[in-house]
């Protein structure tokens, strides 16, 4: 199944050398599938026999180096942290200390992590991009069956009990994709206003988070554009204060435009498949017309289109995309440029491809839903 040269396993002698070396100790089931053949023939795959100390070192650290990165740039803090200090550099004193009490995340594939939890085995494989954490497979043969096979699992996702990781995946903010899609600006004409309008009310469909703040920005955006009805004036003139009416006048206000009928209905076997798929084009002309960051944008997809569509065909090679620019891209230059640039590229060529949504999405034997955020 894995697109990958396998070579020789690794004997219990080699596996011990390993975490005797790096100062950890794999899953019991990452032992048996390392022991079974050895992935290798590309960046992705870890080589744990012949590959650079200082590389496989680099990768064992990202997870933590990701937190704290959000932990200085983001202001994440975990609530099982003792309080933040004012400081930053006192706060990322803490938070490293912190970090190294809890269980290591080990490299299975790219960016996607076991829990080094030593004899135990069935934890989740987790995708992790600085502290935004994902369940990428219930268990590593899942994971493996997901990310190489295209299948994903009719099983409930399982929640994770591991502990300090499991706080990303069972509900902690993290980065928050699932907060109202970032993008500047957000619209440059009447019609695009009424178009953000219209994709907030998808997003709230499909469950991400929307806040008073960003209805009231909406409506002022909408009211110097020119759109203007009563409720989108009560709406924009609304404080932070004052600002628990924000939903119903969000409400009216799509009525009082013709939006409120038009939303579709979760009529389908995928969760709100229709919205979805309207949501991942915009997100596609957002990314292709410089409105949002690709690796942003990228990862909005990768989220709420890829995972909650039961990993449609279409959005395969810019899901390929993303995880490279993460994976090695990120944090060098000149290559995260290029990578960017290719994650744009596809965004472009999805929206040329032809009819929407595109006609090799998963037919109804494969689909299957996908909780992205319970395990």
């Amino acid at each position: 199944m894995l697109p990958a040269e396998i070579g020789p396993g690794l004997d219990e002698r080699e596996l011990d050398r390993i975490e005797e070396r790096f100062g950890f100790r794999f899953a019991a089931d990452h032992r048996v599938f390392l022991a079974a053949g050895l992935p290798h023939g590309t960046r992705a795959w870890p080589d744990w026999r012949g590959g650079d100390p200082a590389d496989l070192a680099h990768r064992l650290a990202g997870p933590a180096e990701g937190v704290l990165f959000d932990v200085e740039h983001a202001r994440f803090w975990h609530p099982d942290w003792r309080a933040r200090p004012a400081q930053t550099s006192d706060a990322l004193r803490l938070a490293r200390a912190e970090l190294a009490a809890a269980p290591p995340l080990v490299p299975v594939y790219g960016h996607r992590y076991l829990p080094a939890t030593a004899g135990q085995w069935g934890h989740c494989v987790l995708s992790v991009h600085q502290s935004d954490i994902i369940v990428y497979g219930n268990d590593l043969a899942g994971y493996i069956r997901h990310e190489f096979a295209g299948r994903a699992s009719g099983l409930p996702t399982r929640r994770s009990t591991v502990r300090f990781w499991s706080y990303f995946v069972n509900g902690g903010p993290g980065i928050d994709v699932r907060a109202p899609t970032p993008h500047t600006p957000y619209a440059v004409s009447a019609q695009e206003a009424v178009e953000y309008l219209r994709m907030l009310a998808l997003e709230r469909l499909i469950g991400r988070r929307l806040h008073p703040h960003h209805l009231i920005e909406a409506a002022l955006a909408a009211l110097v554009l020119g759109v203007e009805t009563e409720s989108l004036v009560l709406l924009a003139g609304l404080t932070r204060a004052g600002s628990e009416g924000a939903d119903a006048l969000f409400d009216r206000a799509l009525v009082e435009l013709g939006l409120a009928e038009g939303l579709p209905t979760d009529d389908t076997d995928l969760p709100w498949e229709s919205a979805r798929w309207e949501l991942v084009r915009w997100w596609l002309r957002l990314i292709a017309n410089g409105s949002m960051a690709p690796a942003d944008g990228g990862d909005v997809i990768v989220h709420e289109g890829w995972e909650a569509l039961a990993h449609p065909r279409a959005l395969r090679p810019l899901v390929d995309r993303v995880d490279a620019y993460h994976g090695r891209g990120a944090n060098r230059a000149g290559e995260g440029v290029q990578l960017a640039a290719a994650i744009v590229a596809e965004a472009g060529r999805l929206l040329a491809a032809g009819p929407w949504p595109p006609p090799d999405r998963p037919g109804p034997a494969e689909r299957k839903s996908s909780v992205r955020s319970g395990c």
